[in-house]
């Protein structure tokens, strides 16, 4: 069974470097960039995620159990963790169903600074349940960790988040934080009344470009479901 496509906005926040614009790439274009620059004020790119629920019943094997698919349209914006971008936060809050707080777990002060995006987030979304929120540690394949795993998967349920830890270098992780985030937003917040088209369009006027002189300089009109897939 399948029912409409919903659409949402997802904003990535977190301070510069920890690897939002990482994690973006390598789940769109299941790609990685040593030398990725830092984002400029912010970008979008778009995904299409379809979310399969099994059904299970004690009297039927799982390979017998219903499947229901359920499919939303996610605009997902990179925003810039710089300071001197901080006061545009709240242009790119605004409509926003779902945020993923990214720290980086070798670099305390990152971790440190989720709780302000957090208190942040909410004031300018209003109410908790409006808006679903994934606390994210990256770097997990580097040495030197600085962020106990515990201590930040306590501190996300304090917060009502989800938790998880993830390398965008190696992609470990990445695919299941947007899919449990959609299943999320599918199951507690109302989708966005604007199309997918609209989104778009409004989207496009405030989006700058990762870096100008990056050959990503239309990163933020770019459909990646027109295009072929680099995943190898």
């Amino acid at each position: 069974m399948t029912e409409a496509v919903n659409h949402y906005k997802v904003v990535l926040l977190g301070e510069g470097r920890v690897g939002k614009t990482s994690i973006l790439l390598r789940y769109i274009e299941n790609s990685y960039d040593v030398g990725c620059p830092s984002t400029l004020q912010a970008s979008y790119l778009e995904k299409h995620v379809v979310v399969e629920d099994r059904t299970n019943n004690y009297l039927s094997s799982n390979r017998n159990a219903a499947v229901s698919r359920r499919e939303a349209n996610l605009s997902i914006w990179d925003t810039a963790g710089q300071e001197r971008f901080h006061s545009l936060g709240p242009i790119y809050y605004r409509d926003a169903k779902g945020a993923i707080l990214v720290y980086d777990v070798t670099d305390r002060p990152s971790f440190e600074r989720v709780r302000k995006w957090t208190k942040e987030l909410r004031k300018m979304v209003g109410d908790g349940d409006k808006i679903c929120i994934s606390v994210v540690g990256n770097k997990i394949d580097l040495q030197g960790r600085a962020v106990d795993t515990e201590e930040a998967k306590k501190y996300a349920q304090s917060v009502g988040a989800a938790f998880a830890e993830v390398s965008a270098k190696t992609g470990s992780g990445i695919e299941a934080v947007f899919v449990d985030l959609t299943k999320k937003m599918l199951d507690t917040v109302k989708p966005s009344h604007r199309s997918k088209s609209s989104l778009a369009s409004a989207s496009s006027s405030m989006a700058t470009s990762i870096n100008k002189s990056d050959d990503r300089v239309n990163l933020s009109q770019r459909n990646p479901e027109q295009e072929p897939s680099r995943c190898c």
